[in-house]
Formats: C-alpha cells, structure tokens, sequence
C-alpha cells in the first residue's frame, strides 16, 4: 500500500521551515534596512517607517482578502488602549534605525543584547521574576561582549588627538531602554486584550502610522529641501524599490514570527533568536563590507554564548515553575462530595488550573524582532 501524499498544510505546519523562513526573514530585513539607511545617506527615519508600515497593512489586507489569514476590525475603544503600546513602538522602531543607521551591523547585533538585562531587571521589578545563577552570567558574557566591540570600535575609528563620540551609541542606548519598556509594558498590558498575532501587527501598524506621517512631516525637512535631496534623480528609481523591499521584509518577519512561535513554541524561539545573532552579524560583513575585526569578532561571539545562556536559563525556569505547578496541584486533596457546590467549583478550578496550563507563554518572547517586525530587530 503506498504511502498517503504529504498534506497542503504540511509545510504550514513544518517547525524547520518556519524556523528557516524567521532566520532568513530577519537577515533580509537587517540587510535592507541598512542598505537604505547608510548606502543611500538615507536620513528621513519616520519616511521610511511609515513605508514599512503601510506596505504592511496592504499586505496583511492583500492576505485576509485571499482568505490566507485573519485579523479583528479596529475598535475604537480598544484602540485607545493600545495607542500608548504602540507609541512606545514607534520610539523603539525610530531609535533602532537610527543607530541602525550610524553603527555598523555586528556592532548593532551585539549592543542590543544588552535590552535582555533591561528587560530581565523590569521583570524583578514588575512580576517579581527571579534571576537565577545562570541568568547573571549570561549577563556578565553581554556586557563583555559589549564592552570588547566597543572598544574595538573605539581604537578604530578614534582620531590620534583624542576619541570621536559615535553618535550611533547614543541612539543605541536609547534604543535599549525604549525595546525594555514596549516589551515590559505590553506583557503587563496584554492580559486585557485577548490579541491573536496578526491582530497585534494590524493594530501596532494602523495605530503607528498616523504618528510616523505627521512627525515625518514636522521634523524631517520637507519644507526645507530634504527630501528632494534624499530622491535625487540618480538614486531615485533605486531608493524606492529598496525601501518598498524593507517594507516587505517587515511584513516578513512578523510573519516569519508568529508561523515559529505556533509551530514551536517561544522557548524554541528565543533558542532560535539567540542562535540568529550569528548570521545576522555576519551578513553585514558579507553583503555591505562591515568591518571584520577581532573586536567584533569575539564580541558576536561572546553575544551568541551569553543568548544560549539566557535562552537555557528561561528554559529550565519555565520547566522548574511547571513542575512546582503540577506538583501543587496534584498534592491538593480533593473535596468530598458534600461540599457546597460553590466551592467544589472553586477548588476544581485551582487544581485543574496548574495541570492546564499552554506550553507557550503569554508573555512575549525576549528575544523576538519586534512584533509588527520594523527596523530594530
């Protein structure tokens, strides 16, 4: 008897090829990104956000339309809610790709690894999350391998008479306090909402966009002959279609995210965004002639040592706290049958609670791309 064909939805399905297509997505649009930001002298930010943005909403229009995928409407009251989320998107988007902009590739890949130390002190702060062993030194590998690429950086680019400041750096810093404070402040936030993933993108995006057009407007010198330096006849033709290909990309990897989170599950993609450090790094080397020094080098790999570190470490935490549930609820004697009816519901519903608990966390995963996937990865 032969063997049935392989299903339509067996590559839907397929934890490799969703893992493969967040890999590739995430390099295309760092690559392209950077492409548009340093090769083009490209300084008009919120322009380019805004064109990721929209060619993201027509896309994701252009899928439902096909029947491919599936988001709510906006809602206005809902929409007041989440504005502030998606504000503080915005900042991080702006900050991320203007030190995108001023700073190389491996250098961009390694300083963000310092957002995950930010993040993991809000978590203490906030949810009362604890900081295990392994967890500090995966943070004492990020910031060597910071301070290593920094100081690489600095050696190399410093003039004899005294140290040029990088303005890239300060962006950067910024960059890491405003990604800490979208991810914190949405997984405090996200319990109000019950969002499946594309409705997140759809909301982050058409929320976004109003405010990227109008700062773009005021800040970004249209008046003042910026942008018809910025689409000069000789870059022109070549400029749009690059920023039309980051915009794809966006819309790329916020697909290429949500297809590896369902078809694994967030501790394998966290594994999978620390191990992506590495070719990310690399492509800049490779495609846009980013400097392969031995600061960088040792710096992207100490990063790749300190993201398996940390990515382990949530690992076994989440394991450790599913275990301590079970175990809770298994130990629970149960209540005999003349037990008000009331309370027999209660009871049930705390030891079957535990024991039901998703293998995928609500919270977002650390170590994702951005969830509406723009600039900052």
């Amino acid at each position: 008897m032969t063997a049935p064909l392989p299903s339509s939805g067996s590559i839907a399905n397929s934890a490799p090829m969703s893992i493969l297509a967040y890999c590739a997505s995430s390099i295309l649009m760092t690559v392209t990104n950077k492409m548009v930001l340093s090769h083009f002298d490209f300084h008009m930010n919120f322009l380019l956000l805004s064109v990721q943005t929209t060619v993201a909403i027509v896309l994701l229009k252009v899928f439902k339309n096909a029947g491919l995928i599936s988001f709510r409407r906006v809602d206005r009251t809902e929409a007041k809610k989440w504005f502030p989320i998606s504000l503080t998107l915005v900042a991080m988007v702006y900050t991320g790709s203007k030190s995108l902009q001023y700073l190389s590739i491996p250098l961009y890949t390694i300083f963000k690894n310092l957002t995950i130390i930010l993040i993991a002190y809000g978590e203490v702060l906030w949810f009362g999350s604890k900081v295990t062993p392994m967890m500090l030194l995966s943070f004492a590998f990020m910031v060597l391998s910071s301070v290593i690429a920094g100081w690489s950086d600095l050696k190399s680019f410093a003039p004899t008479d005294g140290i040029l400041f990088n303005i890239g750096y300060f962006w950067m810093g910024l960059n890491c306090f405003s990604s800490a404070g979208y991810v914190l402040y949405m997984r405090k936030r996200i319990k109000h909402f019950n969002f499946k993933d594309f409705d997140t993108v759809y909301y982050n995006n058409i929320l976004s966009l109003p405010v990227m057009l109008v700062l773009s407007l005021f800040l970004e010198g249209w008046t003042s002959g910026e942008f018809e330096r910025t689409f000069s006849e000789d870059v022109r033709q070549a400029l749009v279609v690059a920023m039309v290909l980051s915009g794809v990309s966006s819309f790329l990897i916020s697909y290429g995210s949500a297809w590896c989170v369902r078809c694994t599950s967030s501790t394998t993609y966290s594994m999978v965004g620390a191990l992506n450090k590495l070719p990310v790094a690399a492509s800049g080397i490779l495609f846009l002639g980013d400097p392969a020094t031995a600061g960088n080098i040792f710096g992207i790999l100490f990063g790749f040592i300190a993201g398996l570190l940390y990515s382990y470490s949530k690992t076994a935490q989440a394991q450790a706290n599913l275990a301590l549930a079970n175990g809770s609820a298994l130990s629970k004697p149960l209540l005999p049958e003349t037990t008000a009816s009331s309370n027999a519901g209660a009871e049930a519903l705390e030891l079957t609670t535990p024991a039901s608990l998703p293998s995928k966390s609500s919270a977002p995963p650390l170590y994702i791309p951005n969830p509406d996937g723009k600039v900052a990865d």
